[in-house]
């Protein structure tokens, strides 16, 4: 007869076993981002997600139970990722805010611009751009806070909100085709511009 002391699972199988499924876990979500990135919502299946990370739908649906509270969970992980990289941002310095803020587009900007073309039709989405929304002003109140403090502007936060959004972005980069210096010192020139005009004489 096996003593109870046998029958129990060991530490360290327990251990490997959780490190598994959050492997897993990890696997999905990341699909879940990448396909994000390339389709729209509508457009994107269990299947391809399954496939993606390398496993079967069954274990996707064992793991988050449904397609909506899997959206949720990636949304979660990206926010995450993306709040840790902003937050990286030094106050009151115009050229490191940019490069944090050109770091943070290259990675998450077309997954943005996409979310935000279905956030009328998609409800997660609109939740999900909400608080994107709100972050990016809370970086800028963080990051512009010393010009902020000074301003006889009252117009400088909304002013300075536009010049860093995506859109922003999305026109300088993408559209006119700058690249990433060029992009750079166009947004330099222009929030110190307003900036400047900003101050207290």
């Amino acid at each position: 007869m096996k003593s109870p002391e046998l029958s129990r699972p060991r530490p360290y199988r327990m251990r490997a076993r959780a490190q598994t499924t959050a492997a897993t876990r990890g696997r999905i979500l990341r699909a879940v981002l990448e396909l994000h990135v390339e389709r729209f919502h509508d457009q994107i299946t269990l299947d391809e997600i399954a496939g993606r990370a390398g496993v079967t739908v069954q274990t996707v649906l064992r793991q988050f139970g449904s397609r909506d509270r899997l959206v949720t969970a990636a949304a979660e992980v990206a926010t995450n990722e993306v709040i840790a990289q902003r937050s990286a941002a030094p106050v009151g310095d115009v050229a490191g805010a940019i490069e944090n803020l050109l770091d943070h587009y290259q990675q998450w900007g077309r997954s943005a611009l996409r979310l935000l073309v279905q956030e009328d039709r998609v409800p997660q989405f609109r939740a999900i751009a909400e608080g994107g929304r709100a972050a990016h002003y809370a970086w800028v109140e963080r990051t512009f806070a010393p010009f902020l403090d000074e301003t006889m502007d009252p117009l400088l936060r909304a002013k300075l909100i536009a010049l860093t959004d995506v859109y922003t972005w999305k026109l300088l980069r993408l559209d006119l085709g700058l690249d990433r210096t060029e992009t750079a010192w166009a947004l330099a020139s222009m929030i110190r511009a307003v900036v400047g005009k900003g101050r207290t004489p």
